[in-house]
């Protein structure tokens, strides 16, 4: 029988550990699944929160958290990460030197950590596995487990062998995780990870906060830098294209154009990508142009755009990839652009393969789906929530065609034309030359072939280039023509060109909008959450933000393992004067307030005493121990020399020209820090502090941050010295 899991014990470390007041959406109910010993598979968007699944549970439950990730690179940011929350997390790969492994792998026997995660290779073992044997298991966690998959996008063949763990430890609950995962790739988890008996727990795939653009391929470098100059200046983001030439090409470009670029593919060496891959998630408004082998688990949560110069293979990998933008929840954009040439390269790679014919025929109706999703004038989201079985009722709003809605037309006559072309010419021509035909161009290769004498040359005077290679896109896409085997992109009919061409079947296409270089798409941006208003909160987030940057290159982490910037956001636009405001700031745990809390204040408190705009007022004189802590750091440390110099609180008033209850702040500040002991500050013992504690925890709600009802309900047996070294204890 399961055990009945503490949720309100979860809550408490969700606030505690990871400083959110609430779980999201589905996120309780797992975390109490999981807790109480039962195996699930979790469908949950990127950004949705997925990890806290796992985390909370293996902090929940006896013995350590086994988290299985596919790339090492990314294990050290996400241990970071845990590790600035106070939570015991280490990682073992080949990165780590055989000292270093060999410490790691004695915490685990002796129950010293909470989570360790570790790539399948390494786990799946002989001498792993009987490692794992010795120790107090809490759970198995298998992130990205769509690698499974062997129709997926991200296939990692050592995932199939992660089945086996179900029968070695029997007892030990299991979690498959992943964000992208249609039915098919479903019910392959569930085979291949033998988890029939899993709980499903499927969040919504809508991701609100991106905003969806496909645009026609004119010039793709040109669009792109467009948009980035127009849109993302010095933000960060992930520009996604088919070739590494492609991509070096695409590098040397931004960089001539003064973007700071990188290029990410197989081609460069290990350390080129290490190195190119630490200053993305460690930089600021760094921009990686990459091939698809990049990505996979990045958790940078400030990626501002994803945008692909080429088509991805499948809406599975253009959701997983555009999903790495806006993890924060503030506003994103996936940006890309599509052409005919897309969709001949990539037939022309899927027929040129040595796949078998079944997974040949899963690749083809994959990207059909996907080329649906470019040329359809329906709401973008509607059409990609619905590819992964979900609903969407009304159309979004916040995608190219809500904002800027597309018109249809009758192109049925235009259509047959261009068909007839395709059949006049022998079926052998690209579309540049068919349109030629159907505009009357008189080429030299057009008159060497005859074709200026066909009864289809010059037919189509109607519309301009743009619009004929638009028909001809739309007719690829829906069907009625397709591309040559060989790779030559000669265009051929179909089966189903034949009822268009005798007039049996009418067919719409879309108007592709005309947008002129100095013309952006019309775009109605989502709202900010916890919108930066006026000079006042900009300036103080950038300072906020220039500090986060500082402290991180000191410790050597990522920024965003620090704080993520809707926490510095909120901290500005709350203007958090005081430490027991800033322990109600989204994404400020316990151990983050007492680590960065006293520096970040000290900073809010600097800038806007600066600002003739707005001045803090005084502490107001029966304020709690959080109001006391309003104090520089720097000057709370001359006190503390004082003090262990055995200065009274008097003398080091006297000596340092402050008022006592001046001293009296810094004192209750210095317990807060452990610098000092509430003993040691003011004579306190144990038995008294938690005297004072209950006395306080049995006040109304809202005289707890209040010291006079304190002092008079413990009979004034305690000064107010003693009470705010008292209460600074509650924050360890």
């Amino acid at each position: 029988m399961r055990s009945i899991p503490d949720l309100a014990r979860a809550s408490q470390i969700l606030k505690e550990v990871f400083g959110f007041d609430s779980f999201r959406d589905i996120q309780e109910e797992i975390v109490g699944h999981v807790s109480a010993g039962g195996d699930a598979l979790v469908l949950m968007p990127t950004g949705g929160g997925k990890s806290l699944c796992y985390q909370i549970p293996a902090m929940l439950r006896p013995g350590v958290g086994v988290v299985i990730s596919p790339l090492i690179a990314l294990m050290k940011d996400q241990v970071d990460a845990l590790r600035q929350v106070g939570v015991r997390a280490s990682y073992l790969n080949s990165t780590l030197a055989l000292s270093e492994a060999k410490h790691v792998e004695r915490n685990l026997i002796d129950g010293e950590l909470d989570l360790l995660y570790v790539a399948p290779e390494r786990l799946l073992t002989d001498r792993f596995l009987g490692l794992l044997e010795k120790a107090s298991l809490s759970l198995f966690a298998i992130d990205e487990a769509h690698c499974v998959s062997q129709w997926g996008h991200d296939f990692r063949r050592e995932y199939l062998g992660l089945g086996v763990l179900g029968d070695r430890f029997p007892g030990v609950p299991r979690v498959a995780l992943t964000a992208t995962a249609d039915d098919v790739t479903r019910r392959e988890i569930i085979e291949k990870l033998n988890l029939d008996t899993a709980e499903r727990f499927i969040a919504s795939f809508d991701r609100p906060n991106i905003h969806y653009r496909v645009l026609d391929k004119q010039n793709a470098r040109q669009q792109l830098l467009r948009f980035y100059q127009n849109e993302h200046q010095g933000q960060s983001g992930i520009v996604y294209c088919l070739s590494r030439r492609n991509v070096d090409e695409t590098v040397n470009w931004l960089q001539r154009h003064d973007v700071k670029a990188v290029p990410y593919h197989a081609g460069l060496n290990g350390e080129t990508r290490r190195c190119n891959q630490e200053r993305f998630l460690q930089e600021e408004g760094l921009v990686v142009v990459a091939t698809i082998a990049f990505g996979m688990g990045i958790d940078k949560p400030d990626v501002r755009f994803v945008a692909h110069l080429d088509v991805p293979r499948s809406l599975e990998s253009y959701y997983q990839e555009t999903g790495r933008a806006g993890r924060d929840g503030l506003p994103a954009n996936a940006f890309m652009t599509y052409g005919l040439g897309d969709v001949v390269t990539m037939r022309r790679m899927l027929e040129s393969s040595e796949a078998e014919e079944a997974y040949k025929r899963v690749t083809q109706q994959k990207l059909n789906a996907l080329l649906g999703y470019c040329e359809s004038p329906r709401c973008r989201r509607q059409i990609l929530l619905s590819y992964f079985g979900e609903d969407l009722e009304k159309p979004c709003g916040n995608c190219d065609t809500c904002l800027s809605p597309v018109e249809t037309w009758d192109g049925t006559v235009a259509v047959q034309k261009v068909l007839s072309a395709v059949y006049r010419t022998g079926q052998r021509f690209g579309a540049g030359h068919v349109i030629d035909v159907v505009m009357g161009k008189s080429t030299p290769r057009m008159v060497r072939f005859g074709h200026d004498q066909l009864t289809t040359f010059g037919v189509g005077k109607e519309l301009d280039g743009r619009q004929w290679r638009s028909v001809t896109r739309q007719l690829v896409a829906a069907g009625y023509l397709t591309t040559d085997a060989e790779g030559i992109g000669s265009l051929k009919l179909t089966e189903s060109s034949a009822a268009v061409l005798r007039g049996e079947v009418k067919v719409q296409l879309r108007r592709d909008p005309v947008i002129t270089p100095d013309k952006r798409q019309a775009k109605k941006a989502t709202p900010v959450r916890n919108e930066l208003r006026g000079e006042v909160e900009q300036g103080l987030y950038e300072a906020l933000r220039s500090l986060r940057s500082e402290l991180a290159r000191e410790q050597q982490v990522p920024p965003y393992v620090i704080f993520h910037d809707v926490t510095l956001r909120q901290m500005a636009t709350d203007r958090s004067n005081s430490l027991l405001k800033l322990s109600h700031v989204t994404g400020i745990g316990e151990a983050k307030l007492k680590r960065y809390g006293p520096t970040f204040l000290a900073k809010i408190l600097e800038y806007l005493n600066k600002t003739a705009e707005f001045k803090l007022p005084p502490p107001e004189e029966e304020s709690a121990s959080s109001e006391s802590k309003l104090v520089s750091t720097d000057t709370a440390s001359k006190t503390l020399e004082l003090r262990l110099a055995g200065y009274s609180l008097e003398q080091i008033a006297e000596e340092r020209n402050i008022k006592v209850r001046t001293v009296e702040g810094h004192i209750s500040e210095l317990v807060y820090r452990n610098d000092l002991t509430a003993r040691e500050a003011c004579g306190l013992i144990n038995h008294q502090i938690e005297e004072i504690l209950r006395a306080r925890e049995a006040l109304p709600q809202d005289l707890r941050g209040k010291l006079r009802p304190l002092f008079e309900v413990l009979e004034e047996r305690y000064s107010y010295l003693q009470l705010k070294c008292a209460l600074a204890t509650l924050t360890p």
